[in-house]
């Protein structure tokens, strides 16, 4: 690896103690992967199959869980969904992006709604895995987009699908603001609609709302402690709804 520019050195700092689990079948990309997000300031771990990945997972606490669309002893949405069935899992709530050499918009469709995150596309590069460091920690990316016309059109497929799609997620936006204040009182349900509705963001580019989202289903895993999180997701939900624009 070559030295790092002032650029890594500013993703190094906002990455600092973060977490990585590297799942990939590859040698050559298990290797990438693990040593660009070293190389960018995590704490990368790598295994080669599922059935290590899951291990992992259940045991220890990951910030990110980069799991290849393929692998022996399942893939990357077999994992997850046995991770997120497991609440004694430490990494149950953790953030989860699938890779893969290849991906249709409709295995892509399919993976956001089995509850990753994005889809990263090998070969990626360092540029790549930057926006991934920004994903987890958000602070690292000073201007998360709102609405993201592009990501959520090549979601979507279409522009008629994405207006509706965006008519839903208005709908379920409000509906979620008016009963924010008593989602608290069960915290179990209250993670699983933020899980949904992670995934409505993926299909519609709401990235901003997205990263929030995420941020407080982990802080429900981890007991509610009170660190901003449900103001922060409360303001982000406001903004998208605004940007989204009144019913037609």
């Amino acid at each position: 690896m070559p030295a790092p520019s002032s650029s890594d050195v500013f993703a190094a700092g906002a990455a600092a103690a973060l977490r990585v689990l590297v799942a990939d079948d590859d040698p050559a990309s298990r290797r990438f992967l693990g040593d660009a997000l070293r190389h960018l300031g995590l704490a990368a771990e790598t295994c080669a199959d599922g059935g290590a990945a899951l291990a992992l997972a259940r045991g220890e606490r990951f910030d990110l869980l980069l799991l290849d669309r393929r692998m022996p002893g399942g893939g990357a949405r077999e994992v997850l969904g046995r991770l997120r069935g497991d609440d004694a899992a430490a990494s149950t709530a953790s953030l989860a992006m699938a890779t893969s050499a290849e991906c249709s918009q409709a295995e892509r469709r399919a993976l956001l709604e089995a509850g990753f995150s994005e889809v990263l596309l090998k070969p990626c590069t360092v540029d790549d895995l930057r926006y991934v460091v920004a994903l987890v920690r958000p602070e690292g990316r000073p201007h998360a987009a709102l609405l993201d016309d592009e990501a959520a059109l090549a979601s979507s497929g279409d522009l008629a699908t994405l207006h509706a799609l965006r008519g839903l997620l208005r709908e379920e936006l409000a509906t979620l603001h008016r009963e924010l204040d008593r989602l608290g009182d069960d915290a179990t349900g209250f993670a699983e609609r933020l899980h949904r509705l992670r995934s409505a963001c993926g299909f519609c580019g709401a990235d901003a709302l997205a990263v929030q989202a995420m941020r407080l289903q982990r802080q429900l895993a981890r007991g509610m402690e009170d660190d901003g999180c449900l103001p922060r997701f409360r303001q982000t939900l406001l903004a998208t709804l605004q940007a989204l624009g009144a019913p037609e």
